[in-house]
């Protein structure tokens, strides 16, 4: 595996800057308090890159993974306890999974921003000022 593509992982992971992947995104590097978890950094303290480029980046990619997670929840439901149509377990089944998103919706909003940032900013080894 190459170094880009390791550390494009890992950059995402550790939420890192897209363009140097050293520098932090997000102000607080925990999700708490939740009231500031969403605050990011205006540009990359390494190499000042440029954070925000609009106010609501990512709602359709944090959509898209709470769909993700929802039916990826059948993975661990259904060998654990099961699922028919016959009685209410897949009434039990939707709100598992609606519990599940839930508590980790802080953490896959600030992963949907992350993901935005490296979709629309490339890599550059060097600083790039904007």
């Amino acid at each position: 595996m190459s170094d880009s593509a390791s550390s494009l992982i890992g950059g995402i992971i550790k939420m890192k800057c897209p363009n140097c992947r050293k520098g932090q995104i997000f102000v607080n590097k925990s999700v708490l308090p939740l009231s500031k978890c969403l605050k990011m950094e205006d540009n990359c303290e390494v190499c000042g890159q440029r954070m925000l480029y609009e106010r609501n980046n990512g709602g359709g990619i944090n959509y898209a993974l709470n769909v993700i997670i929802f039916f990826l929840n059948i993975l661990w439901y259904w060998p654990i306890f099961g699922i028919s149509y016959k009685d209410n377990s897949i009434i039990y089944y939707l709100f598992t999974s609606i519990a599940v998103i839930i508590l980790i919706q802080p953490w896959l909003m600030r992963w949907s921003k992350v993901i935005y940032l490296y979709i629309y900013i490339a890599y550059q080894k060097g600083p790039r000022f904007q």
